[in-house]
């Protein structure tokens, strides 16, 4: 150990005070020297012999400690041998040490730190100018030193080149800075290890990795690694060759199993399962797909080891080039090639079977088919086959099985259903495999999804039952038309001629109002068959739902909280108002019946773009645009057997007397005839949502509503009376006579026909075009539409006024395009005709 005074640069230097021993050693020469002095003034013949012998005594005592301590025979207090014991550690630690103050003096530094900066005593370089040269090593340098001055610890490793005792061309050094503090002040603790050979150690490891992966990734064969959700997380450059794919795509994200294996495979190759800690390894003969699209085919060595939870790992896969020119036996490589590649490409599933009924092989569509199905028993060969499909079919495939041992080859295909949650429709076929050994195949089984076919023949009957009962539904309320037809105009002129004191006019007015009853039922039928009248206009939806907010909140009652919710910038939209409004309506209705004890009812209107509404898969609705008017309510809800029938004609769940049954066959008809789709979404307990896509409508400049204009309601002419000659063709004799007697009574002249055919005759017997024609649209012999082309070629101008119980859309396409013709919707009353007679003469 040596001190301030010392200059060999081997040893340590120390330049701490000790404060403790200094003051012992002047506290004892201070006796000394007072007894001395006491001696010295006081003089023998003076003193006292008491105070002359403590004199003598404490100045002997003095001498004796100085001795003492001089030759080490006595140490003071502890703490001194505890602070030797540290500073002989930091004396011999093999890391250089040194402690330098704020102010920038050195107080000590061990052995390690001067051969580390090849100091000697008096020249002692701080670690500031022992770290010098490249910018990145006075960057940490910098960093540390102000870690010291602020008192805090950190932490750098530099690389120096040359090192710092220049032997090597370059040296790696971890230094540590941390504050110490010492005797009220503040100093810093520098460590600096040479940590050459540890890098050194760590690079050669490196180097090694680097040969493996590279001998691996030029090995003559394939491999990959692909983790349980379908991710290539390792792919070697010969299998990257092979097809043609950059490894820069690799293990970030950039390419999965599915970009190079075909899907039906994908689900395959990451559904196994194991025991907990097991490993398992299938082989595939497959088609690898190439970045170009072409294919290469391979065999497949997928291994996989399941964790001690039984999650399956990423795997290791040995990929084998399978292409021509690789193989030596070129004939068997290549049926070899092509049986796989229809084993595991067909549609159809395929599976052997041995007499246990136990799975021995499948291919890829099987398990995307049946999934993956348990084993049970150790040892066993593979599932058990009828564990593939619903609980109580499995003795169907096992009398198959039993038939295909015996060899039969008539065996009937099987129409059965897959087990699970998501059971789908199979049809099984079952064929025997006549060299079987007894434990070897005894039968292959080939399986064919039929769970589409099955919705779509579903679907084709329901549909055919709807249209048959719509046509029912059209022709009945077209025959029941002309019969309130007859019924509202009789009524009307029988209300003529009767004041309101006469006894019979109440009964009168009752048989008009039912008539109307009967004649909105016949509106509802109509509409489900979609054959009613539409006047379609450009709305905004939003405004008229809020117009219609009052009536429904009186139909709903107080128990129901109606709360409407408007979407912003609600698009256009093309649709009838009074059928928009009745749809409104019935769903109004329907809700509130649900909800017996109250509840909330929310109609809320939104845009749906394109991007969104392709991803609904609402069924039969295309990709476009559409404005949506969601119906929810908080009611009973439905289960699924109940939604399958809610838009059939008089289908209803409500107590007898209390429902029709053409709500929602109205509702139903009436957004698909104005060319939108519905959907609907019901759970038990849950409540109902009944969504409305209507097709989203860019108005021309004319088309925009005017909502500054104030509605005017068309008041009928003050005059009835008329002048001018009609001509009536209609084949129901009591519709066109009251029709007759209301216009002869307003001063018309009427010609009756019975059908087209009469019309003309009369017509060219006339030998003059009418003012007007009233017809009906379906009749038999000539139709309306073929009247009218037949009339125009005689006089082009000729005014025609069509009345039917059809809709307008109907008919107008057996019309030439941009014909001009009125419309007149069955049934109505006999002042409506008069009205209308009256305006279009007038034109």
């Amino acid at each position: 150990m040596a001190y301030e005074g010392d200059t060999q640069a081997a040893d340590p230097i120390d330049r701490s005070d000790r404060p403790g021993h200094i003051g012992l050693v002047l506290l004892l020469a201070t006796i000394l020297v007072g007894a001395i002095l006491s001696l010295r003034y006081l003089g023998s013949d003076q003193a006292q012999p008491l105070i002359l012998g403590l004199l003598a005594f404490f100045a002997m005592a003095g001498v004796f400690f100085l001795f003492a301590i001089a030759i080490g025979v006595m140490q003071f207090g502890t703490k001194s041998v505890r602070n030797d014991i540290t500073k002989l550690m930091a004396d011999t630690s093999s890391d250089g040490l040194i402690v330098i103050e704020d102010d920038g003096r050195v107080v000590y530094a061990n052995k390690a730190y001067l051969d580390l900066a090849g100091s000697s005593g008096g020249d002692i370089r701080a670690v500031e100018r022992l770290f010098t040269g490249a910018p990145e090593v006075s960057e940490a340098i910098y960093r540390l030193a102000q870690s010291a001055r602020e008192h805090r610890t950190g932490s750098e490793e530099i690389r120096l080149s040359p090192s710092l005792d220049g032997t090597q061309e370059f040296g790696w050094y971890r230094v540590r800075v941390r504050a110490l503090p010492r005797n009220g002040a503040q100093a810093a603790l520098w460590t600096i290890a040479d940590v050459t050979h540890e890098r050194e150690r760590q690079e050669n490891v490196f180097q090694e990795l680097q040969h493996a992966i590279d001998y691996l990734d030029h090995a003559p064969a394939g491999f990959l690694s692909i983790d349980p959700d379908g991710n290539i997380v390792y792919l070697n450059a010969t299998l990257a060759s092979w097809l043609d794919y950059d490894l820069a795509q690799v293990g970030s994200g950039g390419l999965g199993l599915a970009d190079v294996v075909p899907r039906n495979v994908v689900a395959m190759m990451t559904s196994f399962s194991g025991e907990p800690g097991s490993v398992r390894t299938e082989t595939f003969d497959l088609d690898l797909r190439r970045r170009n699209g072409q294919f290469l085919p391979v065999r497949l060595y997928h291994r996989i080891a399941f964790g001690q939870d039984g999650a399956m790992g990423a795997s290791r896969t040995l990929v084998l080039n399978r292409s021509p020119g690789l193989d030596v036996d070129e004939g068997q490589r290549a049926a070899e090639v092509r049986f796989a590649r229809f084993f595991n490409n067909t549609p159809i599933a395929i599976a052997t079977v041995n007499r246990q009924g136990r799975i021995l092989q499948a291919n890829a569509p099987f398990t995307r088919l049946f999934g993956t199905l348990p084993r049970t028993g150790e040892g066993v060969d593979g599932p058990l086959i009828t564990d593939a499909f619903r609980d109580g079919e499995g003795a169907q495939v096992a009398a198959a099985l039993k038939a295909a041992g015996e060899s039969r080859g008539d065996i009937p295909p099987l129409e059965l259903h897959t087990a699970g949650e998501k059971s789908g429709s199979v049809r099984v076929w079952v064929t025997p495999v006549s060299d079987n050994a007894a434990d070897g195949e005894a039968a292959i089984l080939y399986a064919f999804d039929t769970t589409d076919f099955r919705k779509v023949e579903e679907q084709l009957a329901q549909s055919q039952k709807m249209n048959a009962v719509g046509q029912l539904a059209g022709g009945v309320a077209h025959d029941f038309n002309n019969v309130l037809q007859a019924i509202i105009g009789y009524s009307d002129l029988l209300l003529a001629n009767h004041r309101p004191t006469d006894p019979s006019f109440q009964d009168i007015m009752q048989i008009k109002q039912n008539a109307n009853r009967a004649a909105s039922l016949v509106r509802q039928l109509l509409a489900f068959s979609r054959r009613q009248t539409l006047r379609p206009e450009v709305l905004n939806l939003n405004d008229r739902l809020y117009e219609l907010s009052m009536l429904l909140k009186r139909l709903l009652g107080e128990r129901v909280e109606l709360d409407l919710s408007h979407g912003r910038d609600l698009w256009f939209v093309k649709a009838d108002v009074n059928q928009f409004e009745q749809v409104v309506v019935n769903l109004a209705v329907n809700a509130r019946d649900a909800m017996p004890d109250g509840g909330k009812l929310v109609i809320r209107t939104m845009n749906l773009p394109e991007s969104e509404a392709a991803r609904l898969h609402v069924s039969g609705m295309p990709a476009a645009d559409y404005v949506v008017v969601e119906v929810s309510d908080s009611g009973t809800g439905m289960d699924a057997g109940v939604m399958e029938k809610i838009f059939e004609p008089f289908f209803t769940t409500k107590e007898m007397g209390k429902g029709t049954g053409l709500g929602l066959s109205t509702v139903f008809g009436i957004v698909k005839q104005s060319g939108g789709f519905i959907d609907v979404d019901s759970k038990l307990g849950r409540g109902t949502i009944f969504r409305i896509y209507m097709p989203r409508h860019i108005p021309e400049a004319h088309e925009l509503p005017d909502d500054t204009k104030p509605e005017t309601v068309k008041k009928p002419a003050a005059d009835m009376t008329g002048q001018g000659t009609i001509l009536l063709v209609e084949d129901e004799d009591p519709v066109r006579a009251v029709n007759s007697r209301a216009l002869s009574a307003r001063g018309y002249t009427v010609l009756e026909a019975a059908s087209g055919v009469e019309a003309m005759q009369i017509i060219e017997a006339r030998g003059a075009p009418v003012d007007l024609v009233v017809s009906d649209v379906v009749m038999p012999e000539m139709d309306g539409p073929t009247l009218l082309g037949e009339l125009r070629k005689l006089y082009p101008d000729l005014k025609v006024i069509f009345v039917s119980g059809y809709a307008e859309d109907a008919f107008r396409r057996n019309l030439p395009e941009g014909e001009e013709f009125n419309f007149l919707p069955k049934p109505f009353s006999l002042r409506q005709l008069v009205e209308t007679v009256k305006q279009v003469i007038g034109k």
